[in-house]
């Protein structure tokens, strides 16, 4: 995908609005009254900021292009601030490597667009081109890798599509005397667009971790975890099938609701360690999170 007309501007891409063919309209901004009436196109045709996708500036007599799109600046709503920050463990010419926390989005997306890793990275550290090469659910904390130069996002996300990257997760969860550990659970994981839950379905399974009971105490445990597979909850479905849902999930084994500004029981799940043989120079590299899961 080519890039946008428009530059990041604090932490944030442009948005970008199709003209459909068939329209009565006879210029951009006349469509674009009748199509979005409650934006200030006015403003924005003065300030410069709305262009069409050759960056060219849109005014009152620009014609109408059916198919082509215009780009702008859109302030998305407020949202309740997370109060953790991002840890960065490593910055180097091409690699930026963080050590997200609880509740904070990867990406920016739904409800979570300011208050996601990409567009604070983006804003706090100036670099423009930031973008996660896989991702953790914003209730998971961990390493997560980003790339800052375009030509080496391809390299980076192959490594993790083609299942080259060593991950180890760790979570707190009940303790089970009854399951046997180390073991391996193997599943047919199911997610549709549009639920907030997956589920596991009979069939040949698309997914695989290996589960190791590290200590306990009480009635938790410490569990280290090696997925195999990158299914949408993987980790979640799979202890919570050993009757062991992690400690703080509120999707497994029943979903319940969080207020938006309650950041006061976290996902007791943690990306500890990321291990890859760089694309780029063939070294073996790894990232340990430096957070920690309290009991």
């Amino acid at each position: 995908m080519s890039a946008a007309p428009l530059p990041i501007r604090d932490g944030l891409g442009p948005d970008r609005v199709r003209m459909p063919a068939g329209a009565a309209a006879r210029t951009v901004v006349e469509f674009l009254h009748t199509a979005h009436p409650g934006e200030d196109w006015s403003a924005r045709i003065a300030a410069g900021e709305l262009v069409d996708e050759h960056g060219r500036a849109v005014d009152g007599d620009t014609r109408y292009q059916p198919t082509r799109f215009v780009y702008f600046y859109r302030d998305p709503p407020p949202e309740v601030p997370v109060p953790f920050a991002v840890e960065v463990l490593h910055h180097d010419a091409g690699l930026v490597v963080v050590d997200k926390p609880h509740f904070l989005a990867t990406i920016p997306r739904g409800a979570h667009i300011r208050e996601s890793v990409v567009v604070r990275l983006r804003r706090d550290l100036d670099l423009p081109d930031l973008v996660p090469v896989h991702r953790l659910d914003r209730m998971t904390a961990g390493v997560l890798l980003c790339t800052t130069d375009p030509a080496l996002r391809r390299p980076y996300q192959e490594l993790f599509e083609r299942q080259r990257v060593r991950k180890v997760y760790e979570a707190i969860a009940p303790y089970r005397p009854g399951v046997e550990f180390p073991r391996v659970v193997r599943s047919r994981i199911r997610k549709r667009h549009g639920e907030l839950t997956a589920v596991e379905i009979p069939g040949e399974p698309n997914s695989e971790t290996r589960i190791e009971l590290v200590e306990h105490a009480g009635d938790r445990a410490r569990y280290r975890l090696f997925p195999r597979t990158g299914r949408t909850h993987q980790l979640r479905l799979h202890l919570n099938s050993l009757g062991a849902p992690i400690v703080g999930d509120n999707f497994y084994p029943q979903f319940r609701r969080r207020a938006p500004g309650d950041f006061t029981d976290p996902l007791r799940l943690l990306a500890r360690t990321v291990e890859f043989d760089d694309p780029i120079t063939g070294r073996t590299r790894r990232f340990d999170s430096r957070r920690a899961l309290e009991f």
